[in-house]
Protein backbone atom coordinates (compact mmCIF):
# COMPACT_ATOMS: atom_id res chain seq x y z
CA UNK A 1 0.00 0.00 0.00
CA UNK A 2 1.44 3.10 -0.99
CA UNK A 3 2.55 5.93 2.26
CA UNK A 4 0.39 8.57 3.00
CA UNK A 5 3.77 10.71 3.80
CA UNK A 6 4.64 9.92 0.20
CA UNK A 7 1.36 10.72 -1.28
CA UNK A 8 1.63 13.27 -4.20
CA UNK A 9 1.44 17.08 -3.27
CA UNK A 10 -2.14 18.10 -2.97
CA UNK A 11 -3.61 21.78 -4.30
CA UNK A 12 -5.76 23.67 -1.75
CA UNK A 13 -8.37 26.27 -3.36
CA UNK A 14 -6.92 29.07 -1.20
CA UNK A 15 -3.15 28.41 -1.45
CA UNK A 16 -3.37 27.37 -5.63
CA UNK A 17 0.03 25.36 -4.82
CA UNK A 18 1.29 22.18 -3.77
CA UNK A 19 1.36 21.03 -0.53
CA UNK A 20 2.86 17.84 0.50
CA UNK A 21 1.58 16.10 3.54
CA UNK A 22 3.39 16.01 7.02
CA UNK A 23 5.36 12.72 8.15
CA UNK A 24 4.36 12.43 12.10
CA UNK A 25 6.99 11.75 14.19
CA UNK A 26 7.62 8.41 16.30
CA UNK A 27 6.56 10.66 19.71
CA UNK A 28 3.66 12.43 17.82
CA UNK A 29 2.32 8.80 16.82
CA UNK A 30 2.98 7.72 20.57
CA UNK A 31 1.75 10.69 22.26
CA UNK A 32 -1.97 10.33 20.48
CA UNK A 33 -2.24 6.71 21.04
CA UNK A 34 -1.41 7.72 24.70
CA UNK A 35 -4.21 9.70 24.51
CA UNK A 36 -6.34 7.87 22.58
CA UNK A 37 -6.40 5.60 24.95
CA UNK A 38 -6.81 7.46 27.84
CA UNK A 39 -10.24 9.27 26.18
CA UNK A 40 -11.49 5.99 25.88
CA UNK A 41 -11.10 5.05 29.06
CA UNK A 42 -12.72 7.91 30.46
CA UNK A 43 -15.29 7.68 28.07
CA UNK A 44 -15.70 3.42 29.06
CA UNK A 45 -15.00 3.95 32.92
CA UNK A 46 -17.17 5.89 35.98
CA UNK A 47 -14.22 6.47 38.44
CA UNK A 48 -11.04 5.96 36.91
CA UNK A 49 -7.65 7.06 38.91
CA UNK A 50 -4.00 7.71 37.70
CA UNK A 51 -1.34 6.05 40.11
CA UNK A 52 1.11 9.33 40.37
CA UNK A 53 4.08 8.67 42.13
CA UNK A 54 6.08 12.16 41.01
CA UNK A 55 8.25 9.67 38.51
CA UNK A 56 9.17 10.41 35.08
CA UNK A 57 6.72 7.72 33.48
CA UNK A 58 3.72 9.10 35.62
CA UNK A 59 4.76 12.89 34.52
CA UNK A 60 4.97 11.50 30.96
CA UNK A 61 1.37 10.04 31.66
CA UNK A 62 -0.33 13.14 33.36
CA UNK A 63 1.47 15.31 30.89
CA UNK A 64 -0.35 13.52 28.08
CA UNK A 65 -4.01 13.78 29.51
CA UNK A 66 -3.63 17.45 30.46
CA UNK A 67 -3.06 18.05 26.70
CA UNK A 68 -6.17 15.32 25.90
CA UNK A 69 -8.35 17.52 27.93
CA UNK A 70 -7.27 20.87 27.77
CA UNK A 71 -8.85 23.62 28.15
CA UNK A 72 -11.00 21.48 30.27
CA UNK A 73 -9.99 20.09 33.48
CA UNK A 74 -8.55 16.69 34.30
CA UNK A 75 -11.83 14.26 34.52
CA UNK A 76 -9.99 12.19 37.01
CA UNK A 77 -7.84 12.21 40.35
CA UNK A 78 -4.58 10.74 41.15
CA UNK A 79 -3.65 7.96 43.51
CA UNK A 80 -0.11 7.39 45.04
CA UNK A 81 0.82 4.50 47.53
CA UNK A 82 3.29 6.27 50.08
CA UNK A 83 5.85 3.34 51.74
CA UNK A 84 7.39 5.69 54.19
CA UNK A 85 10.23 5.03 52.94
CA UNK A 86 10.22 7.22 49.60
CA UNK A 87 12.57 9.68 48.67
CA UNK A 88 11.51 12.90 50.23
CA UNK A 89 12.52 14.81 46.76
CA UNK A 90 10.15 12.65 45.19
CA UNK A 91 6.88 13.61 47.53
CA UNK A 92 8.04 17.16 47.76
CA UNK A 93 7.73 17.62 43.55
CA UNK A 94 4.69 15.43 43.37
CA UNK A 95 2.95 17.49 46.18
CA UNK A 96 4.08 20.72 44.13
CA UNK A 97 2.60 19.22 40.87
CA UNK A 98 -0.81 18.58 42.56
CA UNK A 99 -1.12 22.24 44.12
CA UNK A 100 0.41 23.26 40.58
CA UNK A 101 -2.44 22.33 38.71
CA UNK A 102 -5.17 21.85 41.01
CA UNK A 103 -5.42 18.21 40.95
CA UNK A 104 -7.09 15.79 43.17
CA UNK A 105 -4.72 13.41 44.60
CA UNK A 106 -5.56 11.00 47.36
CA UNK A 107 -2.75 8.82 48.74
CA UNK A 108 -2.55 5.43 50.96
CA UNK A 109 -0.11 5.06 53.45
CA UNK A 110 1.76 2.30 53.91
CA UNK A 111 2.82 3.34 57.42
CA UNK A 112 -0.87 3.50 58.64
CA UNK A 113 -1.07 -0.61 57.81
CA UNK A 114 1.87 -1.16 59.62
CA UNK A 115 0.75 0.73 62.86
CA UNK A 116 -2.06 -1.15 63.45
CA UNK A 117 -1.16 -4.06 62.77
CA UNK A 118 -2.44 -5.26 59.32
CA UNK A 119 1.41 -5.48 57.69
CA UNK A 120 4.17 -6.41 59.49
CA UNK A 121 7.49 -5.08 58.22
CA UNK A 122 9.43 -7.50 56.17
CA UNK A 123 13.02 -8.92 57.00
CA UNK A 124 15.11 -7.56 54.75
CA UNK A 125 13.05 -4.29 55.16
CA UNK A 126 11.79 -3.66 51.50
CA UNK A 127 8.25 -2.04 51.62
CA UNK A 128 7.56 -2.22 48.11
CA UNK A 129 6.25 -5.52 48.54
CA UNK A 130 3.71 -3.90 51.17
CA UNK A 131 1.72 -1.69 48.77
CA UNK A 132 -0.26 -4.41 47.41
CA UNK A 133 -2.79 -4.35 50.43
CA UNK A 134 -2.78 -0.40 50.69
CA UNK A 135 -3.55 -0.44 46.96
CA UNK A 136 -6.23 -2.86 46.65
CA UNK A 137 -8.30 -1.08 49.76
CA UNK A 138 -7.92 2.55 47.85
CA UNK A 139 -9.17 1.00 44.85
CA UNK A 140 -12.49 -0.65 47.01
CA UNK A 141 -12.93 2.75 48.87
CA UNK A 142 -12.79 4.74 45.79
CA UNK A 143 -14.76 2.92 43.52
CA UNK A 144 -12.06 2.86 41.11
CA UNK A 145 -13.38 0.58 38.46
CA UNK A 146 -9.48 1.65 36.22
CA UNK A 147 -6.58 2.78 36.93
CA UNK A 148 -4.16 4.46 34.46
CA UNK A 149 -0.48 2.70 35.30
CA UNK A 150 2.93 4.30 33.59
CA UNK A 151 4.07 0.45 32.78
CA UNK A 152 6.22 -0.07 29.66
CA UNK A 153 7.00 -2.68 27.42
CA UNK A 154 10.87 -2.50 27.94
CA UNK A 155 10.81 -2.49 31.59
CA UNK A 156 10.19 -6.05 32.23
CA UNK A 157 9.88 -9.28 30.88
CA UNK A 158 6.07 -9.56 32.44
CA UNK A 159 5.31 -6.21 31.29
CA UNK A 160 5.36 -7.94 27.46
CA UNK A 161 2.08 -9.71 28.54
CA UNK A 162 -0.25 -7.45 29.29
CA UNK A 163 -2.54 -5.44 27.44
CA UNK A 164 -3.24 -2.11 27.10
CA UNK A 165 -6.42 -2.62 28.92
CA UNK A 166 -5.50 -5.39 31.67
CA UNK A 167 -8.32 -6.97 33.63
CA UNK A 168 -8.08 -7.58 37.42
CA UNK A 169 -10.25 -9.88 39.78
CA UNK A 170 -12.38 -8.69 42.59
CA UNK A 171 -8.81 -9.77 44.38
CA UNK A 172 -7.21 -7.27 42.52
CA UNK A 173 -5.22 -10.57 40.81
CA UNK A 174 -3.78 -10.61 37.25
CA UNK A 175 -3.89 -13.64 34.83
CA UNK A 176 -2.34 -13.72 31.66
CA UNK A 177 -4.81 -16.31 30.75
CA UNK A 178 -7.88 -13.90 31.07
CA UNK A 179 -6.29 -11.21 28.62
CA UNK A 180 -8.29 -9.95 25.53
CA UNK A 181 -7.58 -9.36 22.31
CA UNK A 182 -6.93 -5.63 21.18
CA UNK A 183 -7.19 -5.45 17.40
CA UNK A 184 -7.80 -2.07 15.67
CA UNK A 185 -6.60 0.07 18.54
CA UNK A 186 -10.19 -1.54 20.21
CA UNK A 187 -10.56 -1.86 24.23
CA UNK A 188 -12.90 -3.91 26.27
CA UNK A 189 -13.30 -2.12 29.47
CA UNK A 190 -16.32 -4.92 30.38
CA UNK A 191 -16.06 -6.21 34.03
CA UNK A 192 -17.75 -8.05 36.78
CA UNK A 193 -18.92 -6.36 40.06
CA UNK A 194 -15.91 -5.94 41.81
CA UNK A 195 -13.20 -6.26 39.24
CA UNK A 196 -11.19 -3.51 37.75
CA UNK A 197 -8.87 -2.82 34.71
CA UNK A 198 -5.05 -1.48 34.65
CA UNK A 199 -4.70 0.60 31.77
CA UNK A 200 -1.44 1.20 30.16
CA UNK A 201 -1.53 4.34 27.69
CA UNK A 202 2.37 3.95 27.85
CA UNK A 203 2.41 0.23 26.36
CA UNK A 204 4.32 0.94 23.22
CA UNK A 205 7.08 3.26 24.71
CA UNK A 206 10.79 2.27 25.63
CA UNK A 207 12.84 4.68 28.17
CA UNK A 208 14.34 6.66 25.61
CA UNK A 209 10.58 7.55 24.14
CA UNK A 210 10.10 8.87 27.41
CA UNK A 211 12.99 10.83 27.87
CA UNK A 212 13.29 12.23 24.08
CA UNK A 213 9.41 13.09 24.91
CA UNK A 214 10.72 15.11 28.18
CA UNK A 215 13.25 16.96 26.32
CA UNK A 216 10.67 18.12 23.52
CA UNK A 217 7.99 18.69 25.91
CA UNK A 218 9.84 20.32 28.47
CA UNK A 219 8.38 18.09 31.09
CA UNK A 220 9.56 18.71 34.60
CA UNK A 221 10.59 16.26 36.76
CA UNK A 222 12.22 15.85 40.44
CA UNK A 223 15.99 16.53 40.64
CA UNK A 224 17.35 13.16 41.35
CA UNK A 225 17.01 11.76 37.86
CA UNK A 226 19.81 14.16 37.11
CA UNK A 227 23.05 14.13 38.75
CA UNK A 228 23.97 15.19 41.68
CA UNK A 229 26.14 14.66 44.84
CA UNK A 230 24.67 11.86 47.20
CA UNK A 231 26.00 9.68 50.34
CA UNK A 232 25.68 5.94 49.00
CA UNK A 233 26.57 2.66 49.94
CA UNK A 234 26.89 -0.52 47.60
CA UNK A 235 24.75 -3.72 47.74
CA UNK A 236 23.35 -6.11 45.90
CA UNK A 237 25.80 -4.37 43.03
CA UNK A 238 23.68 -1.20 43.49
CA UNK A 239 23.95 2.10 45.02
CA UNK A 240 21.46 2.84 47.84
CA UNK A 241 20.93 5.66 49.93
CA UNK A 242 21.45 5.29 52.84
CA UNK A 243 18.22 6.59 55.46
CA UNK A 244 16.10 5.31 58.38
CA UNK A 245 14.75 2.14 56.24
CA UNK A 246 17.44 -0.11 57.62
CA UNK A 247 20.56 0.90 55.51
CA UNK A 248 23.70 0.69 55.90
CA UNK A 249 24.70 -2.71 57.17
CA UNK A 250 28.07 -3.61 59.17
CA UNK A 251 30.68 -3.39 57.01
CA UNK A 252 28.41 -1.48 54.01
CA UNK A 253 30.78 2.00 53.70
CA UNK A 254 29.21 5.41 53.34
CA UNK A 255 31.13 7.31 50.25
CA UNK A 256 29.85 10.48 48.30
CA UNK A 257 29.54 10.20 44.75
CA UNK A 258 27.84 11.93 41.66
CA UNK A 259 24.81 9.87 40.45
CA UNK A 260 21.52 9.61 39.38
CA UNK A 261 17.97 7.78 39.32
CA UNK A 262 16.63 6.12 36.33
CA UNK A 263 13.37 5.24 38.20
CA UNK A 264 12.08 6.42 41.46
CA UNK A 265 10.61 3.90 43.85
CA UNK A 266 11.07 2.79 47.72
CA UNK A 267 15.01 3.68 48.48
CA UNK A 268 15.09 0.17 50.19
CA UNK A 269 15.69 -1.16 46.70
CA UNK A 270 15.84 1.73 44.34
CA UNK A 271 19.68 1.85 43.28
CA UNK A 272 21.09 4.97 41.88
CA UNK A 273 24.01 4.84 38.97
CA UNK A 274 27.19 6.74 38.51
CA UNK A 275 26.21 9.09 35.94
CA UNK A 276 27.03 13.16 34.86
CA UNK A 277 23.93 13.71 32.90
CA UNK A 278 21.85 17.13 33.99
CA UNK A 279 19.76 17.47 31.53
CA UNK A 280 17.45 15.43 29.16
CA UNK A 281 19.81 15.49 26.09
CA UNK A 282 22.65 13.87 28.49
CA UNK A 283 20.15 11.40 29.98
CA UNK A 284 19.29 10.59 25.99
CA UNK A 285 22.89 10.05 25.32
CA UNK A 286 23.38 7.74 27.82
CA UNK A 287 19.98 5.10 27.65
CA UNK A 288 21.21 5.11 23.92
CA UNK A 289 24.35 3.08 24.63
CA UNK A 290 22.85 1.33 27.64
CA UNK A 291 22.51 -2.82 27.68
CA UNK A 292 20.75 -2.75 30.36
CA UNK A 293 16.82 -1.55 31.71
CA UNK A 294 16.43 0.79 33.92
CA UNK A 295 14.59 -2.08 36.53
CA UNK A 296 17.18 -4.46 35.36
CA UNK A 297 19.66 -2.03 36.50
CA UNK A 298 18.30 -0.46 39.69
CA UNK A 299 15.49 -2.61 41.35
CA UNK A 300 16.46 -5.22 43.96
CA UNK A 301 12.77 -6.08 44.23
CA UNK A 302 13.09 -7.30 40.27
CA UNK A 303 15.94 -9.31 40.97
CA UNK A 304 14.50 -11.79 43.62
CA UNK A 305 13.76 -14.23 40.78
CA UNK A 306 13.18 -14.31 37.13
CA UNK A 307 9.45 -14.22 37.55
CA UNK A 308 9.50 -11.39 40.65
CA UNK A 309 7.28 -9.08 38.88
CA UNK A 310 4.96 -11.37 37.50
CA UNK A 311 4.06 -13.27 40.67
CA UNK A 312 3.83 -10.00 42.59
CA UNK A 313 0.99 -8.78 39.89
CA UNK A 314 -0.50 -12.08 40.20
CA UNK A 315 -1.36 -11.16 43.92
CA UNK A 316 -3.00 -7.68 42.53
CA UNK A 317 0.59 -5.32 42.67
CA UNK A 318 0.86 -2.75 39.67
Amino acid sequence: MRDLAQAAPVRTAAEGAPRRRTRLSHLDVLESEAAHIIRESVAQFERPALLFSGGKDSMVMLHVAVKAFAPAPLPFGLLHVDTGHNFPEVLAFRDHVVAAHGLRLTVAHVEDYLADGRLAERPDGTRNPLQTVPLLDAVAHGRHDALFGGGRRDEEKARAKERVFSLRDEFGGWDPRRQRPELWALYNGRHRPGEHVRVFPLSNWTELDVWQYIAREGVELPSIYYAHDREVFRRGGMWLTAGAWGGPKDGEQVRRATVRYRTVGDMSCTGAVESTATTPEEVIAEIATSRLTERGATRADDQLSEAAMEDRKREGYF
